[in-house]
């Protein structure tokens, strides 16, 4: 297993994690449920364990692709600078649901309006990583870009000619 294969496999963690989290965290802010709100906070922190993985694992995966036929240089740039944004606020999200998880736990009167922070950090985090995994879709799986619709009007237009 490379880099590439990790990256691939990994990628999905962060942004399936930083969503289902917010949900959990959300079903804790309403029940009043502290185990549902550290739950969250695990999920959190594991997301952003996965985002260190996929975003020191993409340099190998671009160098894997950069050469391939049909893949272009923009989009994999376009992907890696939103990349980096991902990763930094997962980073923020993950390491203030520790502090999370510590006032939840020891019961600080903190806890209430961290968790409404925490909550908003996730789902623009979510929004952030969600739109790079996009990105990196675009990357080989042309079904999701413009110009594979265009390619397949084209060759539809150019048979009923």
């Amino acid at each position: 297993m490379n880099q590439t294969h990790i990256h691939l496999l990994i990628t999905h963690l962060p942004i399936i994690g930083s969503m289902l989290g917010a949900l959990v965290l959300i079903h804790g802010i309403f029940t009043k449920s502290d185990q549902s709100k550290i739950a969250a906070y695990n999920i959190f922190m594991l997301s952003s364990i996965g985002a260190v993985i996929a975003y020191f694992t993409g340099e190998g995966a671009e160098e894997t692709v950069e050469n391939l036929q049909g893949v272009i240089e923009s989009t994999i740039k376009e992907h890696e600078e939103s990349a980096l944004y991902a990763f930094i606020s997962l980073i923020i999200l993950g390491s203030i649901s520790i502090l999370g998880f510590i006032a939840t736990v020891k019961k600080s009167s903190i806890t209430r309006p961290l968790t409404f922070v925490i909550l908003i950090i996730s789902v623009i985090s979510f929004g952030l990583v969600a739109r790079t995994g996009y990105l990196g879709g675009k990357i080989r799986h042309t079904e999701i870009t413009n110009n594979a619709a265009l390619s397949t009007e084209n060759s539809e237009t150019k048979t009923d000619d």
